[in-house]
């Protein structure tokens, strides 16, 4: 009895012991300093340095009141993507040359893209998002191009 006691002691200390190595060996590659997390003014420095000064939206035409980008223009050296939020979704635009692009349309929760038209066959670059179960709570949105720069139109 006090063998086997013994024995299953010793089988326990070993499992432990090799457990405890093993957790060792794992956790000395997660902690190395490639994989450590970024802190708050290092990610504002990456930021600032990939994201360009986004220029502020041109003035509307007619009744309908351009809205205001919510984020700068990509750091990319293709033409600037600009993301314009509206009280019903998303849009994000661009320009190639003087033709608008809708890049994506995300509606908010309780609405739903009713129409779009991302302007790649023609020069209309526009959509509408629409209340979900035949509400009447519509915003008709359009991308336009003013020196290249995408700006949005909507008509809430």
């Amino acid at each position: 009895m006090l063998l086997v006691t013994a024995g299953w002691f010793g089988a326990a200390v070993l499992a432990v012991v090799v457990g405890l190595a093993a957790v060792s060996v794992i956790g000395n590659g997660l902690t190395t300093p490639e994989t450590r997390p970024l802190s708050a003014a290092e990610v504002a420095d990456e930021l600032a340095r990939q994201v360009a000064v986004s220029p502020s939206a041109a003035e509307g035409s007619g009744s309908r009141p351009p809205a205001t980008p919510s984020a700068s223009a990509s750091a990319s050296s293709g033409p600037p993507t600009l993301t314009f939020p509206t009280r019903a979704g998303t849009v994000v635009g661009r320009c190639a040359g003087a033709r608008p692009e809708v890049v994506s349309m995300s509606p908010r929760q309780g609405y739903e893209l009713h129409e779009q038209d991302r302007g790649l066959q023609d020069d209309d670059a526009e959509g509408e998002f629409r209340a979900q179960g035949g509400g009447k709570d519509r915003v008709k949105f359009e991308i336009v191009c003013r020196a290249g720069i995408p700006a949005l139109v909507a008509d809430d």
